[in-house]
């Protein structure tokens, strides 16, 4: 037998030895757990990545809750992965059996650069304690109090005088919305705002940007596959660590910074309280509060507080844009309760219902993160009479929730009546969970929210949003093949008003 017909045979033993493997590892999964619940049939090793357009990851497991059921199950290589579809199932587990569900799903990528650490994607008694601290921080800090509200205003103030330097030139609103959504962070964490224009500034706001595209990818499924592998090997993690270093390079001279000047008793922002607690529990040897969970921390508070915020307003603009008859009313109601003369204020909010349910339209019909922020089972349990094991990713369909027709009467339209009554009155819903809902909904939501509204209304307190585009030929359809959806590139002029 020749070297190539024997290397040939080598091949087809090692592939029928990991079939073999694979399928008896599938067999005895299902001897232990008899009841998984339904999806399409794994392939040995691969799972079912053949089986999916990780280009259009989004529909492909919408799809599936329309084959299998609100309950339903595909490998990622070998790992299974729980799909939810649908409101009732999503609660049922994020709420009603909350405590089992609270991990934040595996992800070999995200568990490369941020190492367990931090509050987004850490687990067990780590989160807890960051989580704590970190929401305490925030009320402390005025999280939708006065304080935090002052801040805002005054980067509302500052973006609005961007604005102006536009002169009724056409200009793509993305890099300002960015700036300033960022230098609120800022100001709560490092306890200062930056000049728009500031170098260092702008350079930690690239990075921030193009990490977060990194991880939203579909390369960070396509990583867990054979992170073994391809952590050796050039790529998209490549960059994001290295970006991730010299992210940690400006943190870590903001905090020598704070710890020259630290007053124990008159914190100054995030950075103070959490090196006060440092100090704390220095004899502590099972402390979660060292320089590690700082960084990451402050880096999850950037991408969460960031992206997800400025891509909603920069949305709500375009969609403004494509239906000035909206845009019309809200101005009315904005010239009714809060005049030119003064600054808005979140005590104006309940005063204005159809700006209110524009907003909430603005967030359902954006669906940022339509796959939610994927978790995972903490031990053995059940759902809907399914055997669900431990450690079971499992992806929420926000996507589902918020294009529900049960809910939504038209859910593929953007309609603020969606969220007003018969009186024109804010109708709230079940099923408005932009930002997830259980033990893990997003932490900065209060602050998210306290952002859409006073930029937005501080942007059309001053200006017509206009476009030379003809309305009814803008798209506002997201940008395809993402897991993040994202508004299509566009350009606007505003005239005074």
């Amino acid at each position: 037998m020749n070297r190539t017909a024997m290397a040939v045979l080598g091949i087809e033993t090692l592939f029928l030895v990991c079939s073999f493997t694979f399928l008896v590892f599938l067999f005895s999964r299902r001897q232990r757990h008899a009841r998984l619940p339904p999806g399409p049939t794994p392939l040995p090793l691969l799972g079912n990545v053949l089986q999916l357009d990780f280009s259009k990851q989004v529909k492909e497991f919408v799809k599936l809750g329309s084959q299998y059921g609100p309950v339903s199950m595909v490998y990622l290589g070998p790992y299974p992965v729980l799909v939810l579809n649908g409101y009732d199932v999503v609660k049922e587990a994020f709420v009603d059996n909350g405590e089992v569900f609270s991990n934040r799903g595996k992800n070999a990528f995200i568990e490369m650069i941020f190492k367990g650490r931090g509050v987004a994607f850490s687990n067990g008694e780590r989160w807890r304690q960051m989580r704590r601290f970190s929401l305490s921080t925030l009320r402390d800090f005025g999280m939708g109090k006065r304080r935090v509200e002052e801040r805002v205003q005054e980067e509302a103030c500052a973006l609005v005088e961007e604005f102006k330097k536009t002169k009724g030139t056409p200009f793509n609103s993305t890099y300002l919305m960015t700036l300033a959504v960022s230098n609120v962070i800022c100001s709560v964490v490092f306890g200062e705002r930056f000049d728009y224009q500031n170098e260092t500034f702008l350079s930690v706001l690239a990075l921030l940007k193009d990490t977060f595209k990194i991880i939203t990818s579909p390369w960070t499924q396509l990583f867990s596959f054979a992170p073994g592998l391809l952590k050796h090997l050039p790529g998209p993690h490549k960059k994001a660590a290295e970006n991730l270093d010299r992210l940690k390079t400006f943190v870590t001279e903001f905090v020598a910074s704070h710890e020259e000047t630290l007053e124990e008793n008159f914190p100054r922002d995030y950075i103070d309280c959490f090196l006060i607690k440092m100090r704390q529990e220095k004899d502590n040897v099972n402390t979660e509060f060292d320089y590690e969970n700082l960084f990451v921390t402050l880096m999850n508070l950037f991408f969460a507080g960031t992206e997800t915020t400025s891509i909603t307003l920069q949305y709500g603009m375009l969609i403004l844009l494509k239906y000035p008859d909206i845009q019309k009313k809200i101005h009315e109601e904005i010239d009714s309760v809060i005049g030119f003369n003064r600054c808005p204020s979140m005590e104006d909010r309940p005063k204005m219902p159809y700006t209110d349910a524009t907003i909430h339209e603005i967030q359902r019909f954006a669906d940022i993160v339509p796959m939610g922020v994927p978790r995972s089972t903490n031990k053995d349990t059940t759902l809907r009479g399914y055997d669900i094991p431990k450690g079971t990713t499992v992806f929420p369909m926000l996507t589902c929730i918020l294009k529900d027709p049960r809910y939504f009467k038209d859910p593929e339209s953007f309609n603020p009546c969606h969220f007003l009554d018969e009186k024109g009155c804010l109708k709230k819903t079940d099923a408005f969970i932009p930002f997830s809902i259980g033990k893990r909904v997003c932490l900065g939501e209060g602050l998210a929210r306290m952002e859409i509204f006073l930029f937005l209304t501080s942007i059309l307190q001053r200006f017509e949003l206009k476009c030379h585009m003809d309305p009814k030929d803008i798209d506002i359809s997201p940008v395809p093949s993402k897991s993040a959806y994202m508004p299509r590139p566009y350009e606007l002029y505003i005239t005074p008003r």
